[in-house]
């Protein structure tokens, strides 16, 4: 399986100490780097997905739960008029973000800000993120990889300009996390809160016609 490459020095840190630890002090001080090395691969793997192909279908740029399918929940949401989708990534989740919709980026702009927890609605407002816009055939929609207590770090390939595919990686997020999209007020969503939702697979929305 494919590892994203953000996660090989955490993975080849861990093995390194391991080995250390276990040629210093005996196999049983480095097997707990040798499970942190495991816990890395896993965390940062990045499965081929058979991206849904519909004609104005919003795809779930990450694998995780809904929390908010509906009005905007912050205060400092993009300038227009949008409906949101939140998308909460635990630690178990495929962090590997993923394009909802084939078009070019517009803008790429990062914000500094907190590190509270993900699942706070306060948090899409307060918390370090990377937003994105995408403009697919005329229509808007902005992407918000958002940091939470255990995520600190924010990987973003995108760039202005860029043109880019339906279901293609551009980033990742490290240890547990949340994004939220933004799409136009006329779109039908197509996802409920609680609902489990795969990246490049699920249609969480329709834009309009």
């Amino acid at each position: 399986m494919r590892i994203d490459p953000a996660g090989w020095p955490f993975i080849g840190g861990a093995l390194l100490i391991g080995l250390a630890l276990s040629v210093t002090l005996g196999n049983v001080a480095g097997l707990v780097f040798f499970v942190l090395a495991g816990f890395f691969l896993f965390f940062f793997r990045d499965p081929d997905r058979t991206v849904t192909q519909a004609a104005n279908a919003v795809l779930s740029p990450a694998d995780g739960r809904v929390m908010v399918a509906g009005k905007p929940t912050g205060e400092q949401t993009p300038s227009g008029d949008w409906q949101q989708i939140t998308i909460f990534l635990s630690p178990m989740d495929v962090h590997v973000n993923r394009m909802p919709m084939a078009g070019r980026v517009r803008k790429v702009s990062y914000h500094p800000g907190r590190f509270l927890p993900a699942y706070r609605a306060d948090a899409g407002d307060l918390n370090e993120h990377t937003e994105v816009w995408l403009e697919h055939q005329g229509q808007t929609i902005v992407v918000r990889q958002i940091v939470g207590i255990l995520a600190r770090r924010i990987v973003c390939r995108a760039r202005e300009g860029d043109t880019m595919q339906a279901g293609q990686r551009f980033g990742v997020m490290k240890f547990g996390s949340r994004m939220d999209v933004f799409v136009p007020v006329g779109s039908v969503l197509r996802v409920n809160v609680g609902d489990r939702v795969v990246g490049a697979v699920s249609v969480i929305a329709e834009l309009p016609r």
